[in-house]
């Protein structure tokens, strides 16, 4: 699991995590410095967000599955990414987050390495949210397309992102604004087709550990993407799936 050093969404990674680790896989992390990742704080436990962004929020199982990944072993003592060997590794995850801390996990270099590694591998990839922006970015060595050309995709779409936005500006400023441009529209303009980026439905369905079918991901070969924390049990189920198929 790649995650910037600060400013990551708590159940983005802390439900796969959560996730994997009971289906008996072992999750190692590696973040910027090396040092343990923290958490965007105003997701984690709301500081700051107006009434009407309350759903914004971590809720209570992603707390508390965050809350545990703060005390896991491998969780205190990341590599940093350019440590990372990605041939040593099964599948990699990529969670989002929206704050200004991850404009460098965004954009590293070293993070597009190890994405290109796997998909040169056809290893299993999972993204969710801005993580999906870490994969558009990432070109393919021989014609330097995004490693997303020709694939389907879902990511943080216009509307939810507009209306998280819109909901927090006058309190937060742009802190839910990571870049002008949207994920969906930075996205698309990558893949081979604007339609291979997929919203799915208006109404988003909140999954749960009670019902971990609920959300939306879109899975198209060892690549697997989800919108935001609602998808995130569908999404971490998927991806369990998935190593178990290999």
């Amino acid at each position: 699991m790649l995650l910037p050093d600060r400013e990551f969404d708590p159940t983005e990674s802390a439900v796969p995590w959560r996730i994997l680790r009971a289906a008996g896989h072992s999750v190692g992390f590696a973040t910027e410095s090396g040092n343990p990742g923290r958490a965007d704080q105003q997701t984690l436990h709301g500081d700051g967000l107006p009434l009407l962004a309350g759903a914004l929020r971590c809720r209570a199982e992603g707390c508390h599955a965050y809350e545990a990944m703060e005390r896991d072993p491998a969780f205190l003592a990341p590599k940093p990414w350019s440590s990372v060997d990605p041939d040593g590794f099964d599948a990699l995850i990529l969670p989002g987050g929206h704050a200004p801390g991850m404009k460098p996990y965004l954009e590293s270099e070293e993070v597009q390495r190890i994405i290109r590694v796997f998909f040169e591998r056809d290893a299993p990839v999972a993204a969710v949210c801005h993580g999906v922006l870490a994969v558009a970015r990432t070109r393919r060595a021989d014609d330097q397309r995004s490693v997303l050309y020709g694939r389907r995709t879902t990511g943080l779409t216009n509307f939810q992102e507009k209306i998280a936005i819109g909901m927090t500006r006058r309190a937060l400023g742009d802190h839910y604004r990571t870049y002008p441009e949207t994920v969906q529209d930075e996205v698309s303009a990558l893949l081979a087709s604007p339609g291979d980026f997929l919203t799915g439905g208006w109404l988003p369905r909140m999954g749960s550990e009670a019902q971990p079918k609920l959300g939306f991901v879109v899975r198209d070969g060892n690549y697997v993407s989800a919108r935001f924390p609602g998808d995130v049990y569908r999404w971490a189920t998927t991806i369990r799936d998935m190593l178990a198929e290999r």
